[in-house]
């Protein structure tokens, strides 16, 4: 039985050797292989409306996309000047449409040939002589007798992904879903089931042949739901699993280190602040503290809007790992910003006796083995890096806590390689990028969470506006007017030079521009990537300094830069960036209690953008959403400062494996589950998962063997991780 699920793909009927290979180009090398790879969506007769019934809909006002199923019955390229057209004319029961392309001509009129079947999607519009018109609509093939089956008996028609290298050797949606169906017809039945029977009877699921028999070619839209709930529900539940072996591992298997809380330094310390912390830096600085007092070894996310002030209780609990005697660490994901943290621990720490090193990949070698040798003869309490951490010639003597900033730009093997370094220190995970509530459920359930949602008490709101590009005049002249009152301001670009592929504007080159134009009278620098870390970093210093008025950049000042004074950043081309980097952009400015403003300069018309509701997804259909990202992203920048707000947003926009490099999680990624509208089963699969793992986390128990067996054969990758924030 198993063995027949691992038989080459060769040997189904209608693909052989060659196209087996194609096959295999993408991931498909076995009967399993093709069994798993589902559909991507269903054309459903209920779903279809007529030729009459779209010319009525749009004469009603209507605006949105419709499906239609038609047969071709001519088509004509149509000439107009220097350009052409390509017209198909289609036909369904009740009456005649057409379709126009205006790019791809060639290809169109090889798809479309008189007789065959398509289903038709797109906005319809109505020609000024009463014809049904849809232009450059998304269509299938569908084979004659699929469309007479279609109509007569109400069949649900599935739709897989195409790739190139099956249309190479000529298998096109039909011929692939014949060849699918021959595997389920044949193979399906010797699947083995993967779900514990008892969840399969307690949810009233599908078992597994029939969930992939009616994902594939269900009778009824009611079976296809089923199917689906049942592949979401375990695919959550696996998931949950591995967070509930990560917890489990780290909170019970681990012994970690006991500190010891010595009141003493930290009251001195809070006492050379200029200023008292926020009611929530006071509760997460507990949450941290008694975790740090426990046996286990802490593994807490601490997650906080830019500016919120993560830093300042993340070096408390530092200071307690050196009051201890043991080293702490933290590592940050740029040498600019591993840079601005040593210079201000250092500052903070002035009076107190402790060693602070910086290791940068691109030190000068004599400075950098001067630290190295420090770290590891325990000279150095407390030590910021970046990636140079992890090299393998950085040892630790003595390492209790280990702070990772921003840590979405770490992947899990980098955050690991750094924790191995000692046995079982304290982690604390820190970001700027807030995680939406179904993330933390799932990839980041196994850490303990704690939030700062308050901003120092002085802070002001920062002003988001959007202007088109033909304001930039008036920006340039505002930008003059507020350096009177020494504000200074951010220009950021996209890229660092010009692109011939790409329409961007670039810093070199407006930096040049702007110095000798319109800010010919205030002093210009320029930051970027391509900079060696001592250039930016004096480049910044000579900001900080008020030496430049302007900081023309790209995105390097993206994370963590902090200059009181910069309350004004203009960000170009917004309309490209994503709505997380465009916060964290924003948040660059806004650290001092005067108005702070930013200013996203776009090509996108702003009266159009604000149109766009943010958060209003309930009204807008997915391709909608597809088309208008851009301006929904900007719209929320206008009406939302809250990060978490946004990073809600962003993960309706995103999805779960774009955002906050969940790829790099050590999780599989999300197939089938949505974030975004699975949050009931998310939380029934955490706590079936976690209440089977508290009970028998070795999973030696008989009901629990199925579990076992598919995370030893489907999850050993994940698995390596289980012991990892």
């Amino acid at each position: 039985m198993e063995n027949s699920l691992n038989t080459s793909v060769q040997y189904i009927k209608a693909v052989g050797p060659k196209r087996a290979e194609s096959f295999s180009q993408i991931g498909i090398n076995n009967v399993r292989d093709l069994l798993f790879y589902f559909p991507t969506r269903y054309l459903d007769r209920s779903t279809l409306i007529s030729s009459i019934q779209v010319l009525e809909y749009v004469r009603n006002g209507y605006e949105g996309e419709v499906t239609i199923v038609g047969e071709v019955i001519s088509s004509e390229v149509i000439r107009y000047g220097k350009k052409q057209l390509f017209k198909v004319k289609m036909k369904d029961k009740s009456g005649v449409f057409e379709c126009v392309w205006f790019q791809g001509i060639k290809y169109f009129k090889d798809s479309f040939q008189t007789g065959v079947f398509f289903a038709v999607s797109a906005k319809p519009v109505v020609t000024r002589y009463g014809h049904i018109q849809f232009v450059h609509p998304d269509f299938d093939k569908l084979a004659s007798n699929e469309s007479t089956d279609f109509f007569n008996t109400g069949k649900i028609i599935p739709f897989y992904r195409l790739p190139k290298e099956l249309k190479a050797k000529n298998i096109g949606d039909f011929s692939l879903r014949k060849i699918i169906n021959n595997a389920v017809e044949n193979f399906a039945d010797n699947l083995e089931e993967t779900l514990p029977f008892d969840l399969i009877n307690k949810y009233g699921l599908p078992d597994l042949v029939k969930a992939v028999k009616s994902i594939h070619f269900p009778d009824t839209i009611e079976e296809l739901n089923e199917a689906k709930r049942r592949f979401k529900y375990e695919e959550l539940f696996f998931i949950e699993i591995l967070v509930a072996l990560r917890k489990y591992f780290i909170k019970v298997i681990i012994n970690g280190i006991q500190f010891k809380i010595k009141a003493e330094p930290i009251k001195k310390f809070l006492n050379t602040l200029p200023f008292e912390l926020t009611r929530d830096q006071l509760k997460v600085l507990n949450e941290i503290r008694n975790d740090m007092e426990k046996k286990s070894p802490m593994n807490r996310l601490l997650q906080g809007d830019v500016g919120s002030g993560k830093t300042i209780v993340a070096l408390i609990a530092m200071l307690i790992a050196v009051e201890n005697g043991f080293q702490a660490v933290i590592m940050a994901p740029t040498e600019i910003l591993a840079n601005q943290h040593f210079i201000n621990i250092s500052r903070l720490l002035k009076d107190f006796n402790i060693n602070i090193s910086l290791l940068l990949g691109g030190q000068q070698n004599s400075k950098k083995k001067n630290n190295l040798k420090e770290i590891e003869l325990n000279k150095a309490d407390i030590i910021i890096g970046t990636h140079a951490l992890l090299e393998e010639g950085v040892i630790f003597n003595r390492l209790g806590l280990v702070v990772i900033d921003e840590q979405h730009r770490f992947g899990v093997a980098q955050r690991s390689r750094l924790i191995r370094k000692s046995n079982s220190p304290d982690v604390l995970i820190m970001t700027a990028t807030p995680i939406p509530r179904t993330l933390s459920m799932t990839v980041y359930g196994d850490l303990d969470v704690s939030i700062i949602k308050e901003m120092p008490k002085d802070r002001k709101t920062i002003k988001t506006v959007l202007r088109s590009e033909n304001k930039l005049k008036e920006i340039y002249q505002f930008v003059i007017d507020k350096s009177d009152e020494g504000y200074q301001t951010f220009i950021v670009y996209p890229l660092v030079e010009d692109s011939e592929k790409l329409d961007l504007k670039s810093a070199v080159t407006y930096y040049d521009n702007l110095r000798e134009g319109y800010l010919k009278n205030l002093n210009v620098g320029l930051l970027h990537g391509k900079m060696k870390w001592n250039e930016k970093e004096e480049i910044m210093k000579r900001f900080a300094q008020k030496e430049f008025d302007v900081l023309v950049s790209t995105t390097v000042i993206e994370v963590g830069i902090d200059i009181p004074d910069a309350n004004i950043i203009i960000i170009n081309e917004a309309q490209r960036f994503g709505l997380s980097q465009l916060h964290q952009l924003r948040g660059r400015v806004g650290r001092s209690s005067q108005q702070a403003y930013c200013i996203l300069v776009s090509n996108i018309d702003p009266k159009y953008a604000e149109k766009q509701f943010a958060f209003n997804f309930d009204f807008l259909s997915a391709s909608q959403i597809e088309k208008n990202k851009a301006a929904i992203r900007l719209n929320a920048m206008i009406r939302i400062e809250s990060g978490f707000e946004l990073s809600e947003i962003d993960l309706k926009l995103r999805g779960p494996g774009d955002i906050l490099g969940t790829k790099q999680s050590g999780y599989p990624d999300f197939k089938y589950a949505d974030l975004i509208s699975d949050t009931e089963l998310i939380i029934t699969a955490k706590e079936d998962a976690f209440k089977i793992i508290n009970d028998d986390p070795a999973l030696e128990k008989n009901e629990n063997k199925l579990i076992r067996e598919n995370l030893a054969h489907n999850y050993k990758e994940n698995l390596k991780y289980s012991n990892i924030a």
